[in-house]
């Protein structure tokens, strides 16, 4: 068992286990498959394959052998990889015309959370392509956010906060992917509001080798930098109790509330949210127990 089981909150094993509906440590039979009838598993997260990292693997595999069995699930025309693509192309390179596989019968559903989990296990993905497959699960299968949590061994607000990298400009993305940027510091550039800032803190990031924390600071003084042009240009317009139900408003929801006035008695509230996690978040605050029928019923 890979020695960064912590990562998740519990072992691969039990994750899998809890996917397979079978007990964790179950022994399952292993059998020679052709690697011929081996497809690619059409649900894998991954789209980047590091060569050095293939390379390590197949000098592994050809001196100590395949240590641990693929997993596969049966087509009409063979086989299809659920767990195990490194260690595929690996015995692929070395010419293996057979290979030890545990073959399992499984759902789509199954296979995408089996190839999330292998590869979160392993901190094998990088953040976009984490999102990505977290996205899938919610979009391909329905599931929650709090579904997704549960499957792959994460807080929820891990997996919302992961799901809010997909937000970002796909140059920013792209930096992610790359490894320019890190999670940490995308999180620090969703705090601004637009691409253009965005784009530029992340190209600063980048450029001057910022930390997180002093990315931190630079998004922070240019959210504040915005927030006080806005007060200054509605400084002169906004009746003084209007400002100050604004700011306890603020306060009390835990965002910026805006009160415009229109004309001497009427107006709207704005209050704006920043993903689908702040959306529920605000939504339980003001429907109180009627946001059950919204976020908790199974219909």
């Amino acid at each position: 068992m890979p020695k960064n089981d912590s990562r998740l909150g519990k072992g691969l094993g039990a994750l899998l286990g809890d996917v397979l509906e079978v007990p964790a440590g179950t022994e399952v039979p292993v059998e020679d498959v052709e690697v011929a009838q081996i497809e690619p598993n059409r649900f894998q997260p991954r789209s980047d394959f590091d060569p050095s990292a293939i390379s390590q693997l197949r000098a592994s595999i050809k001196q100590n052998g395949l240590i641990q069995p693929l997993v596969v699930r049966r087509t009409p025309g063979g086989f299809e990889l659920v767990a195990g693509e490194r260690r595929l192309r690996a015995v692929r390179d070395l010419g293996w015309e057979r290979v030890p596989a545990v073959i399992r019968e499984l759902s789509d559903e199954a296979m995408l959370v089996l190839a999330l989990v292998e590869n979160l296990q392993r901190e094998n993905l990088n953040p976009v392509e984490e999102a990505a497959a977290f996205q899938q699960l919610i979009d391909g299968f329905g599931f929650t956010q709090r579904e997704v949590a549960k499957r792959v061994g994460r807080d929820r607000s891990t997996v919302s906060n992961t799901l809010r990298l997909l937000t970002l400009p796909a140059s920013v993305r792209d930096m992610l992917v790359t490894g320019e940027l890190t999670a940490g510091h995308a999180r620090a550039v969703l705090v601004l509001d637009d691409e253009a800032t965005q784009l530029a803190l992340a190209r600063d990031i980048a450029k001057l080798g910022l930390s997180v924390r002093d990315a931190e600071r630079r998004a922070k003084r240019a959210t504040g930098s915005g927030t006080k042009r806005r007060a200054v240009q509605a400084r002169d317009t906004e009746d003084p109790v209007v400002r100050r139900a604004s700011t306890l408003l603020g306060r009390s929801f835990g965002t910026g509330v805006e009160i415009r006035l229109k004309g001497k008695q009427k107006g709207e509230i704005r209050i704006p949210f920043h993903d689908a996690e702040d959306f529920e978040r605000l939504l339980r605050r003001l429907l109180d127990a009627e946001a059950t029928e919204l976020f908790d019923s199974d219909a």
